[in-house]
């Protein structure tokens, strides 16, 4: 585990991420972490969104309340989604399938935890990490659903997500 090294990223402002936001979040996927460096918990995500929120940029991000993360996402105030190079598609696989309750996903991965200078953790084989404040949460309602088919697929439990809008407060790029 690592503290903060200049050298390893550096920081950029959101609006020269030159990413295509569907492309990352649908296909290369992410890591939502959150807590810090004796107490995180990392999961993959595909699911999300960025834009503009009450004159800031926000990232939105969703999140079951069974889902082990969901307890670090509530605790604290920080959270990172870190994006990764192709080659890491196994380890996203594997810390989506794979609950931080049951194994450590740093030792079974090879993960190597970065703490950023707000005590926000990445990890270093990251090539793109945003780095939120949370600023708002809600939970997703049965009632509220327009289009009901959605329910029926996604949510047979009725386990809706909560949701978390972010404060984009920083962006690094692999140097």
């Amino acid at each position: 585990m690592s503290k903060e090294n200049t050298s390893l990223f550096e920081s950029i402002e959101i609006e020269e991420v030159n990413e295509n936001f569907f492309q990352l979040l649908n296909h290369d996927w992410m890591l939502v972490t959150a807590g810090v460096l004796d107490d995180f918990n990392t999961m993959t995500a595909s699911w999300g969104t960025f834009g503009i929120l009450w004159n800031k940029p926000v990232a939105i991000i969703f999140i079951r309340p069974h889902r082990y993360t969901y307890n670090f996402v509530e605790k604290y105030a920080h959270f990172t989604l870190t994006f990764f190079d192709t080659r890491y598609k196994d380890i996203l696989n594997f810390c989506g399938q794979h609950s931080g309750k049951d194994v450590d996903k740093v030792k079974e991965t090879g993960l190597i935890p970065y703490e950023l200078s707000s005590g926000a953790i990445t990890f270093e084989q990251g090539r793109l990490v945003i780095e939120c404040q949370k600023i708002y949460f809600d939970d997703l309602k049965n009632d509220r659903f327009l289009d009901r088919e959605i329910i029926h697929r996604a949510y047979p439990a009725k386990d809706f997500h909560r949701f978390y809008i972010g404060e984009i407060t920083q962006c690094y790029k692999k140097q």
